[in-house]
C-alpha cells in the first residue's frame, strides 16, 4: 500500500444527525498536501476498509500554513468516532475583518492562521489603500471588492479600537446598502487584551461607537476571543443570519469618525 494518509477538518452530517454526510479531506503523501476535496461517508469507509488511516488535523494558531495531525478516526460496528469536535462542511462567509493595524497584527494573523480555511477572507492588508478621507476610503474598498460582496464584518475589539477612524469607516462601509446587494452581519470579538475580555460584560463605551449602536440594537453580536473553531463558525454563522433576521435594526446613522482619538 502506497505511504499515504488522510486529514480531515471539516465534516458534515446527515439529517439523522447521527451518520457523517461528508468530510473535507487533504491527502499526505509524507511531505506535502494536496489542495482537498470532499468525499462521503462511503469513501471514508472503503479507505479505511483498505488500510488507509485518516486523522483529524487542525491549524497551528501561531505558524501561518502549519498544522497538526490528531489521533485517526476510529471504525468499530459500522460507526465512525473521532476524538474532539469539528467545524461543519457548510457556506464560507465572505468575511472582512476589522481592526487596529499596529496593535492588534498578532491577533489579526492568528484569526487567520485558525479560522482562514472557515470563510472567504476580504479584508485589507497593510498597503492595500491608502485614504485619510472615509468617502474616498469605503470607495476604494467598494472598488477593489473588499466590501461590495461581504457578508459578514469581523470587528477584532482591543483596547484602542473604539477610536481608530478607518474602523469606524469599515463598519460603517459594511453597514450601507449602497455598498452591495445587502449589508453586512457583525460580529465584535473582544480580545484578551481588552479589559472587557472573560468579564461577561460587553461595555459600550469600549467598543467602537458605530458597532456598540448596532449591539444595543441586537443588529450585532458581541462574542469573546476563543480558539475554538466550532464556536468561531458558529458565531460567523449567527451574525450572517442576523443580517436578514434582524435587518429592521441595523443603524448607520452616526456621523463618522474625521480623526483617530487616540494614539
Amino acid at each position: 500500500m502506497a505511504n499515504k494518509e488522510y486529514l480531515v477538518t471539516r465534516l458534515s452530517f446527515r439529517e439523522d444527525g447521527r451518520l457523517i454526510r461528508d468530510v473535507t479531506v487533504y491527502e499526505y503523501d509524507g511531505q506535502s498536501l494536496d489542495n482537498g476535496t470532499t468525499q462521503n461517508r462511503q469513501w471514508m469507509v472503503n479507505k479505511v476498509t483498505a488500510g488507509y488511516q485518516i486523522s483529524i488535523m487542525t491549524p497551528n494558531p501561531d505558524v501561518q500554513d502549519e498544522w497538526k495531525k490528531h489521533n485517526p478516526f476510529s471504525y468499530n460496528g459500522g460507526y465512525f468516532s473521532w476524538e474532539f469536535k469539528l467545524p461543519l462542511n457548510e457556506t464560507k462567509r465572505k468575511t472582512f475583518v476589522s481592526y487596529y493595524h499596529r496593535d492588534n497584527q498578532g491577533d489579526r494573523a492568528r484569526f487567520a492562521n485558525l479560522f482562514g480555511d472557515l470563510i472567504v477572507s476580504k479584508s485589507v492588508e497593510d498597503g492595500d489603500i491608502d485614504s485619510d478621507n472615509s468617502d474616498e476610503y469605503i470607495k476604494q474598498l467598494i472598488q477593489k471588492e473588499y466590501l461590495s460582496d461581504t457578508t459578514v464584518l469581523v470587528v477584532l475589539i482591543g483596547p484602542k479600537t473604539k477610536c481608530r477612524m478607518h474602523v469606524d469607516w469599515e463598519i460603517s462601509g459594511a453597514l450601507n446598502l449602497k455598498v452591495g446587494e445587502s449589508n453586512a452581519g457583525l460580529l465584535g470579538i473582544l480580545l484578551p487584551s481588552h479589559p472587557d475580555y472573560g468579564t461577561g460584560q460587553a461595555t459600550y463605551d469600549l467598543m467602537p461607537a458605530r458597532l456598540a449602536d448596532n449591539v444595543k440594537s441586537g443588529y450585532a453580536i458581541i462574542r469573546d476571543w476563543t480558539d475554538d473553531r466550532v464556536k468561531v463558525q458558529e458565531y460567523i454563522e449567527e451574525a450572517f443570519e442576523r443580517r436578514i433576521s434582524m435587518a429592521d435594526k441595523r443603524t448607520n446613522s452616526r456621523l463618522q469618525m474625521d480623526k483617530d482619538t487616540c494614539e
